[in-house]
């Protein structure tokens, strides 16, 4: 088994801190996604929408998509629960992790992708008017967010779960993005700043 990663790429990024959380090493492949490396054979050839992750089992079947690639971890190791518990926890974990990965972190990429200069090779055609229109968006779910973690201490209920993961990397992935936290989220800076001290979010 092993893992192609992108480094600081959000979701690559994703899973290592999920791994992370459940204590699984697996022998990492490092893609230099700057030099474009992703765009080539190794990875293309595994995956034709050439994008990282990937997994690669022993037996050569390939799994892509950062989720689905949690997915299949907490299957293998379902302590701790990263995907919800009982069908309520689980039905909750999954209604944040939609709406953390739709309102957050597609919005910050989308911002990152469209505006970013080093992205021009990337996102063609960039259009640097759909990435301003997107940091509102940002915002905006951000203070709903702000609204919910004023009653509890994770995103999806009282246990870190895998919508704690992307909005963590969403909310890291703002400054490259080159959105602010709005001052007044005082309880999205909180939760921010305790998972962020997770030993799992320097993976």
């Amino acid at each position: 088994m092993k893992l192609f990663d992108g480094g600081r790429a959000p979701n690559p990024r994703r899973v290592r801190i999920f791994l992370a959380e459940k204590g699984i090493a697996v022998p990492l492949v490092p893609v230099d996604m700057g030099a474009l490396e992703h765009k080539q054979q190794p990875v293309s050839s595994r995956n034709p929408l050439r994008r990282l992750p990937v997994l690669e089992l022993d037996d050569g079947t390939i799994l892509t998509e950062s989720v689905a690639i949690c997915r299949y971890f907490e299957e293998l190791h379902p302590e701790p629960a990263l995907f919800g518990h009982d069908a309520l926890g689980k039905a909750q974990v999954e209604m944040w992790q939609r709406r953390m990965e739709f309102n957050l972190l597609s919005s910050v990429t989308q911002a990152f992708r469209h505006i970013h200069p080093a992205m021009k090779e990337w996102e063609i055609p960039q259009i640097p008017e759909w990435g301003e229109a997107n940091k509102p968006k940002a915002v905006e779910f951000l203070m709903l967010l702000d609204a919910e973690l004023g009653s509890r201490e994770f995103v999806a209920g009282d246990s870190y779960s895998i919508a704690d993961i992307t909005g963590l990397i969403a909310i890291d992935f703002m400054k490259p993005a080159r959105i602010k936290v709005p001052e007044e989220c005082t309880n999205v800076s909180r939760w921010h700043q305790a998972i962020s001290s997770r030993p799992s979010a320097a993976a």
